[in-house]
């Protein structure tokens, strides 16, 4: 069974998004979990128990956080998918400004 990990960082301003909430939801949309980021811009352990082989999704609330940093963005989410396979650890990176985004697969 896999394990899934995220970091959060706000490339503007060169810090980690502290309090970012992220969502892990099944391919179906039902919600499998909930975080916020940490200090760190971290949420380490996301999964609800060991997570099986499929397609999940990141829904990460990016108003919400740019509104509490009195912040105009364009994007009101990111979501992110991407399919478990095997019994590694998937690390979920998302580099985050208000006009832009982008993700990778991380270690």
């Amino acid at each position: 069974m896999a394990t899934l990990s995220t970091h959060v960082l706000d490339t503007s301003r060169g810090r980690p998004a502290v309090a970012l909430r992220v969502t892990l939801e099944s391919a179906g949309g039902a919600t499998l979990a909930e975080a916020a980021t940490d200090a760190d811009g971290r949420v380490g352990d996301l999964a609800p128990g060991d997570l099986g082989a499929g397609t999940y999704r990141l829904r990460f609330d990016t108003a919400a956080w740019f509104a509490a940093h009195d912040v105009e963005a364009f994007y009101p989410e990111v979501v992110v998918a991407f399919d478990l396979t095997g019994d590694d650890h998937f690390h979920v990176p998302l580099l985050l400004s208000p006009f832009g985004y982008s993700t990778y697969r991380g270690s």
